[in-house]
């Protein structure tokens, strides 16, 4: 079944850039891509919910685009701005620690939509693993909006990593294990999240169903 348009959370853009991209989900070839791309990223940065899911409808136009012409420009216009705004991380969080959350969330959501021959996309690797080793640092763990990140994106694509680069997982899981145990000033919220997240790789990345309700039934309190 077809998702329709109000599937992707569009609803938050202005009148053109929906028309634009509602087009650019059925007739990518008569649109401009760059500009499609653009408007993702930019929108992706600044709407912590539309972040969340932006991978969706990126990977609906690089299908639909594959189909139609063969084509990869908008897979690669894409990857392109991924990388323009990796490269300049260290100020996004300094200026914004919401648009540098939007910003993980959103590489980590493409890294897990967009796919080469069923296999995670090579080039976002190390982007994604450096970005989440940043979140795993004594200063961003003291931030419970960057802790609750890196928890979520470890739950979404943390196995996948770690079957590419273990080793790199293995360092980020040190890191976190120490601020877990020896860091101060982190809140009860954080360290609950960190704990979590250390049982549920260590479980093999599930969570028992008492692990579960324990954390879950915490965290709603």
């Amino acid at each position: 079944m077809e998702n329709s348009a109000d599937d992707y959370r569009i609803q938050s853009f202005d009148q053109d850039a929906q028309v634009l991209l509602k087009t650019a989900l059925k007739d990518p070839s008569s649109v401009n891509l760059e500009k499609v791309s653009d408007i993702i990223v930019d929108q992706s940065l600044k709407d912590q919910m539309f972040s969340k899911e932006a991978g969706r409808i990126c990977y609906t136009i690089v299908q639909a685009e594959a189909k139609q012409s063969n084509g990869s420009v908008f897979r690669r216009n894409l990857l392109n701005r991924l990388q323009q705004e990796f490269k300049v991380r260290d100020e996004t969080r300094s200026r914004s620690l919401q648009e540098w959350v939007c910003y993980v969330t959103f590489i980590c959501n493409v890294f897990d939509y967009l796919k080469v021959n069923n296999a995670p996309m090579v080039a976002l690797v190390n982007p994604v693993y450096d970005c989440l080793m940043r979140l795993a640092k004594p200063d961003a763990l003291m931030n419970e909006e960057e802790v609750d990140c890196l928890v979520l994106q470890l739950h979404r694509i943390g196995e996948q990593l770690e079957k590419i680069n273990s080793q790199r997982m293995d360092e980020m899981f040190f890191l976190l294990r120490d601020g877990f145990l020896l860091q101060e000033g982190l809140t009860s919220m954080s360290r609950l999240l960190l704990l979590e997240v250390l049982e549920f790789r260590a479980g093999g990345w599930v969570l028992s169903s008492t692990a579960h309700k324990y954390y879950y039934s915490e965290v709603s309190d």
